[in-house]
């Protein structure tokens, strides 16, 4: 089994930022690909962005320019960095893991198998 645990989730106003964390434990492995969905009330949950076991990165069109995600492979984490925060970044943020993902697939919550609790973030002045 593998665990994911976020954290970084907060209240901030609007153009500020918040940097998210996740950390995999259990049984992890380097071939995860690890990503960011988020979900706002009553909206579907969103694909955010990914990371591939190689490093390669994949945003959403809608959070380019302001969100950047990075991967700490030796300790099982990563990262969503996020500027520029506005009203419509308020969500519950999801990391989520799969090994077995491909890449044409990897925008799909459908395909993953791992999820954290998610946390909280709220962009409001």
């Amino acid at each position: 089994q593998v665990q994911l645990v976020e954290s970084g989730g907060g209240s901030v106003q609007p153009g500020g930022s918040l940097r998210l964390s996740c950390a995999a434990s259990g049984r992890t492995s380097s071939r995860f690909v690890m990503a960011w969905f988020r979900q706002a009330p009553e909206k579907e949950r969103e694909f955010v962005g990914a990371v591939t076991d190689s490093g390669r990165t994949y945003l959403a069109d809608s959070v380019k320019g302001r969100f950047t995600l990075s991967r700490d492979k030796t300790k099982n984490m990563v990262f969503l960095q996020m500027d520029s925060l506005n009203s419509e970044d308020t969500a519950v943020y999801y990391c989520a893991a799969d090994q077995s993902i491909v890449l044409s697939s990897i925008r799909f919550s459908r395909n993953y198998d791992y999820w954290g609790q998610g946390t909280q973030v709220t962009v409001s002045s």
